[in-house]
C-alpha cells in the first residue's frame, strides 16, 4: 500500500484530495495546523481508518515533519498547506510570507533530507507534488491562456507568496535534484470549502436573505475547476509527471463571476425558493472592486491534457449543480466551520 504524506490535508482542496486518496488505497499520514479555514469536520468519515492518521501541526516545524518522514517513509509528499485567500492577504501579507514562503522552505529541507537518505527503488520512484494556482501568472486581457512559460506577475501579496514558494521548489529541484512536481491550479469549487469564497459566501448570504456582493462591474473572468477533477489531476501528475515539471490544470469552464452568481441564484430559486417568492438575483449588490483585482484567469491545460491523458470530467454546469446541492444537504458542517471568528462579511476592502 503506498503512503503519502500530504500537508494541509484538512483544508478544502486538501480535505477532498485526502478523502478521495484513502478511498482508493492509499495509507495518509495528514499534517495540518488547523488554522481558520482546516477542520476536522471535513475527514470525520475516516474516524478510526488505519489508513488515514492525522497530526496536528505546521510545516514550517522541521523536527516534527523529519520525524513524520523517518516514522512513516512515505512514497510522495503533497503540499497543499498554504494560506491562500487574497481579500485576507490584502489585511494581512505577513501570514502568508509566513506560511507560503518560510514553511515551504522548511518543507523542502527536510523532504530534501529524507530523499537522499533513500536508496534504490524508493529513491527512485519518490516524488514530492507542490499544489500552487493560476494567480502567480497575474491577470490577463481579453484573449489568451496562461500557459506553464507564461511569466510570472503576481499582484497580490497571495499570488506573490505562491509565485516565491514555486520558485523555491522549482530552485531545489535544479540545485540538489529533488524529483519535484508543480501543478497551477485554476478556481477550485465543491464541498467543504470555507465559506469565505465565492461560491460558498454567495450560497450561505443567499440562504440568509442577505445582499449578494459582486465586486465591481462583476465582469472579473475566472476558468472553474471541479475539486475532484483537481484532486485526479494531482493523482494523474504523481503518476506519470516528469520530475522537475510544471502542469496547469484548468476546467475549461470561464465564467464571469456575475455569471457565477447568477447560476448560484437559480439553482437556489429552484431547490429553496425564497418565501416571499422573489428571484434571489433580486440581492445582488454591486460593490467597491477588490484592490488590485485581476481581470481575468485563463488556463491552458493542454500540457496535462496531451503528456498524462487527463481531461475535467465536469462541466461548469454540472460541477456548480452538485456543490449548491452540498451545501443545502450539508448546513450543519457550515454551521460548524463558522466558529464566530468570520461572520461572512467583506474583508480586503481597502489597500
Amino acid at each position: 500500500m503506498p503512503t503519502w504524506l500530504v500537508t494541509g490535508g484538512a483544508g478544502f482542496i486538501g480535505g477532498n484530495f485526502v478523502l478521495e486518496a484513502v478511498a482508493k488505497g492509499i495509507r495518509v499520514i495528514n499534517l495540518d495546523a488547523l488554522t481558520y479555514a482546516g477542520n476536522l469536520d471535513t475527514l470525520s468519515s475516516l474516524e478510526g481508518d488505519p489508513n488515514h492518521v492525522f497530526v496536528h501541526g505546521n510545516i514550517g516545524d522541521q523536527s516534527l515533519v523529519s520525524r513524520l518522514l523517518a516514522e512513516h517513509q512515505p512514497d510522495a509528499v503533497v503540499n497543499f498547506a498554504a494560506e491562500s485567500h487574497v481579500d485576507r492577504s490584502i489585511d494581512g501579507p505577513g501570514a502568508f510570507v509566513q506560511t507560503n514562503v518560510v514553511g515551504t522552505l522548511a518543507l523542502l529541507e527536510s523532504v530534501r533530507d529524507y530523499w537522499r537518505a533513500l536508496e534504490g527503488a524508493k529513491r527512485d520512484a519518490f516524488r514530492l507534488l507542490h499544489v500552487s494556482t493560476d494567480e502567480v501568472y497575474g491577470s490577463l486581457g481579453d484573449t489568451g491562456k496562461f500557459t506553464e512559460s507564461t511569466p510570472f506577475a503576481p499582484n497580490s501579496p497571495y499570488s506573490a507568496s505562491k509565485a516565491a514558494s514555486d520558485h523555491l521548489v522549482r530552485a531545489f529541484h535544479h540545485t540538489y535534484g529533488l524529483p519535484v512536481l508543480t501543478t497551477n491550479c485554476s478556481n477550485n469549487y465543491g464541498p467543504y470549502h470555507f465559506p469565505e469564497k465565492l461560491i460558498p459566501l454567495i450560497i450561505a448570504r443567499a440562504l440568509a436573505g442577505e445582499p449578494l456582493p459582486v465586486y465591481g462591474d462583476g465582469k472579473n473572468v475566472r476558468d472553474w475547476l471541479y475539486v475532484s477533477d483537481h484532486c485526479s489531476a494531482i493523482r494523474t501528475v504523481l503518476e506519470k509527471g516528469r520530475p522537475g515539471e510544471t502542469y496547469n490544470v484548468g476546467g475549461d469552464a470561464e465564467r464571469q463571476n456575475i455569471e457565477v452568481v447568477e447560476a448560484i441564484c437559480k439553482l437556489l430559486d429552484e431547490r429553496r425558493p425564497r418565501a416571499d417568492g422573489e428571484p434571489r438575483a433580486s440581492q445582488i449588490t454591486y460593490v467597491t472592486d477588490r484592490p488590485g483585482h485581476d481581470r481575468r484567469y485563463a488556463i491552458d491545460a493542454s500540457k496535462l491534457q496531451g503528456e498524462l491523458g487527463w481531461k475535467p470530467q465536469y462541466t461548469f454546469e454540472k460541477g456548480i449543480a452538485q456543490t449548491v446541492d452540498w451545501y443545502l444537504e450539508n448546513q450543519a458542517w457550515v454551521k460548524r466551520v463558522l466558529d464566530g471568528s468570520y461572520r461572512l462579511e467583506r474583508i480586503g476592502a481597502a489597500a
